[in-house]
Parts: C-alpha cells; sequence; structure tokens
C-alpha cells in the first residue's frame, strides 16, 4: 500500500478528534487501570466491588448514549454534545483523589463516564460523516490508535508515578491532559448535514429506533450477549494479583496490552474494510474464548504476558470495527441514534455482567468467572452467524 493510498480518509475532523482521544485518554489511564488496585490494595474491597464499580460506571453512562445519539441527529448538531461530554470527564476525574470508601470510588466513576455517555454517540458520528464508507474501517482504526496511544502514555505515567506520589496525587495530575483535550474539541468543524435527508420529516425518539435495520438490531443484540460475558481489563489485572504479581508489575502488563492493542487497531480496521467487518469480528470473538480457556490454566507471569498480549490483539479487533459496522447499516439521518443504541446495549449490560462475574470470582473461584465468559462467547459466536456482512447504506 502506498503513502497516498493509505492516507486516504484522514481528515481534518478526524485528526482532531484523533488528539482528542489522544490527551483524553492519557489522563483516563492514568487513572483507570489504578481503580481496581486501588479498591483492593487501599481500601480493602473485594473483587464484587470491583466488578460493581467498573459494571455500574458503564451502565450509568450507556443510558445518556442513545439519547445524546438521538437528540444530535435530532438537532443536526454533533459538536455540542462532545465538548459537554469531554468537560465532564475531564473536571471529574482528580476527585477520586478525595474517596476515601468505595461507595465514593462508584459515585465518581459514575459522574466521570456520564461524561463518556454524552460525547460517545456524535463523536463516533463525526467518524463516519468525514470518512467515505470504503475508508470507514481504517478511520476508526486510527481513532482507537490514537486512543491507543493516549492510553499507552498514560498507564506508562501511572506505572513510573505511583511508587513517587501515590494514588491521590496521580488523581489530580491526570487533570492536566485532560483539560488540554477540552481545548482541542474547539477546533473541529461541524459538517453541514445535506438539506434533503429527512429534513421536512419530524421524528420521535421511538420511531427513530424503529427505524433502525432488522440486521443491525441483530448485530447489537450479538454484541451484547458478548458485552454481557466480557470481563474486562480489571479481571486481567485481578488475574495478575491473584498469582502473586505486585501492583507494578500488573500495570506493566497492563501497557502491554495498550502497545499490542494499539498496533493491531489500524491493521484490523483496514481488513475488515477489504474482507467486511464480520469476519474480522468473528475472529476477535473466537480469540477471545481463547483467551478464556487460557486464563483457566495460566498461573505464570510469562504465561500471562501473553494473554495480556492476545487481549490487545482480540480488542483491536472488535473495538473499532464494531462502531464501524454499525456506521455501515444505519441510515444515513440516523448514525448518532444507532451508534447511541449500540453503546447504550453494551454498556447496560455491563453491569450485572460485572458484578456475576466478581460474585462467581469471590463465591466460587477466578475459574469460575472465566467459564462464565467462554460460554456467552460461544453464546454469541452462534448467534453471529445470523447476522448478514452486507452495507445496507451509505
Amino acid at each position: 500500500m502506498d503513502k497516498k493510498s493509505f492516507l486516504k480518509g484522514f481528515t481534518r475532523n478526524l485528526i482532531i478528534v484523533g488528539f482528542v482521544s489522544l490527551f483524553t485518554d492519557l489522563s483516563s489511564q492514568m487513572v483507570f487501570p489504578l481503580i481496581p488496585l486501588y479498591l483492593t490494595t487501599v481500601l480493602g474491597a473485594g473483587a464484587w466491588v470491583v466488578g460493581l464499580v467498573e459494571g455500574a460506571a458503564e451502565t450509568t453512562a450507556s443510558l445518556l448514549k442513545v439519547f445524546s445519539g438521538y437528540w444530535s441527529d435530532k438537532i443536526k448538531r454533533r459538536k455540542p454534545f462532545v465538548l459537554a461530554g469531554y468537560g465532564l470527564s475531564s473536571i471529574t476525574k482528580p476527585l477520586f483523589a478525595f474517596t476515601y470508601t468505595w461507595p465514593l470510588v462508584l459515585i465518581v466513576r459514575v459522574f466521570e463516564r456520564i461524561g463518556k455517555g454524552i460525547r460517545s454517540a456524535p463523536r463516533d458520528a463525526i467518524i463516519a460523516e468525514s470518512t467515505g464508507a470504503s475508508v470507514r474501517g481504517k478511520a476508526y482504526g486510527f481513532h482507537r490508535a490514537m486512543d491507543g496511544i493516549g492510553s499507552i502514555s498514560g498507564a506508562v505515567l501511572a506505572l513510573i508515578l505511583l511508587p513517587i506520589l501515590g494514588f491521590r496525587d496521580i488523581f489530580l495530575v491526570a487533570f492536566i491532559p485532560g483539560i488540554l483535550a477540552v481545548f482541542i474539541v474547539l477546533l473541529i468543524k461541524e459538517k453541514n448535514r445535506p438539506k434533503e435527508i429527512k429534513k421536512e420529516k419530524k421524528i420521535s425518539f421511538r420511531v427513530s429506533l424503529k427505524e433502525l435495520p432488522l440486521n443491525l438490531k441483530l448485530f447489537i443484540l450479538v454484541s451484547t450477549v458478548f458485552a454481557f460475558g466480557h470481563f474486562g481489563y480489571a479481571f486481567l489485572l485481578l488475574k495478575a494479583k491473584n498469582i502473586g504479581l505486585a501492583d507494578g508489575t500488573a500495570i506493566f502488563l497492563y501497557v502491554i496490552f495498550y502497545i499490542v492493542y494499539t498496533l493491531c487497531t489500524i491493521p484490523a480496521g483496514i481488513l475488515s474494510d477489504k474482507i467486511g467487518r464480520k469476519p474480522v469480528l468473528m475472529m476477535g470473538y473466537v480469540l477471545f474464548a481463547a483467551i478464556a480457556i487460557g486464563l483457566l490454566f495460566t498461573s505464570q507471569i510469562y504465561a500471562i504476558l501473553v494473554v495480556f498480549a492476545i487481549y490487545g490483539v482480540f480488542y483491536a479487533m472488535i473495538d473499532g470495527v464494531q462502531r464501524a459496522f454499525v456506521a455501515d447499516l444505519a441510515p444515513p439521518d440516523l448514525k448518532a441514534t444507532a451508534l447511541g443504541t449500540f453503546h447504550t446495549s453494551i454498556g447496560l449490560i455491563a453491569l450485572p455482567g460485572g458484578f456475576v462475574a466478581g460474585m462467581l470470582w469471590d463465591v466460587i473461584s477466578p475459574e469460575a468467572t472465566f467459564l462464565f465468559a467462554l460460554a456467552l462467547t460461544l453464546g454469541s459466536i452462534f448467534l453471529f452467524v445470523f447476522v448478514k456482512n452486507t452495507k445496507q447504506y451509505d
């Protein structure tokens, strides 16, 4: 692939949104990988609290995603939602420094994720509207790669600063890159929405959801079933602690995961542009099933290092490609609504999923958590067979 071909689709808005995500995730990943360790090491909470905090945060925020997407489509504006969402997240992160009980961590975590709920669907719609369908997978891959670069940088800073500053001071320092991201949002230029697209037709929220294609609804169902069993990086960190690794070593493994993810996300997006979204997502689901099986038997640092790396490949294969698939299948005037519905569906299931994973860990064993994930993953792979790998709109 020559340079000109590779750069096709890298629009001004895409690059700006990429840098916004880079600085936001630099801020976030100075905080988020520390939260499971902070809860268990400093506050003495159990694994079920980790699952509850992470699940409740994503679920609460997700309640807003479909509504912010719908209102963004309705008023034909994206930027105000993106600015408000990133702003709320940035001013909330330092508040973790003042939490001395796990319920306070839960409250702050929820408020921080509300910002994500406001911004996610309109931001993803900006990306979809700023690039053509033929390079959409690459565009989302680039955005996720910029997100990953920020995540790596934040996690490395957390690893370096933790023994120097401690948990609470790192939470305060995380405000700096977060507020910088908010100022970069101001550089986004709204795309003029085509006047001919249902300008005269005012549709309600309920009607908007009904107008989403059946194939898209089926894919959202599949991704929701998968999300129910997807235990996420928090439980990878708990597994690292479970086999006796120190906090610093666990964060180092987290950095490895994000390095692999960042290197693979653009190639995964390009691959989905060439062979279709469904085959790439199916491969990602199969890879996650292999991860769950591997974690059943992992007890050495070298083995868990491999698991963290494979998790990075898996996450790269689904993270941006799922969004691109939703954008492919959504009607042009309902892209933010569709993306919001997708984000909300997988987010709402995060609370029961995280709670069940944590309870299985505490009450039965860590292996029970991974068996639960394996069963749900196999079920979602079966359902995925019935989703058509076609671009219905553009």
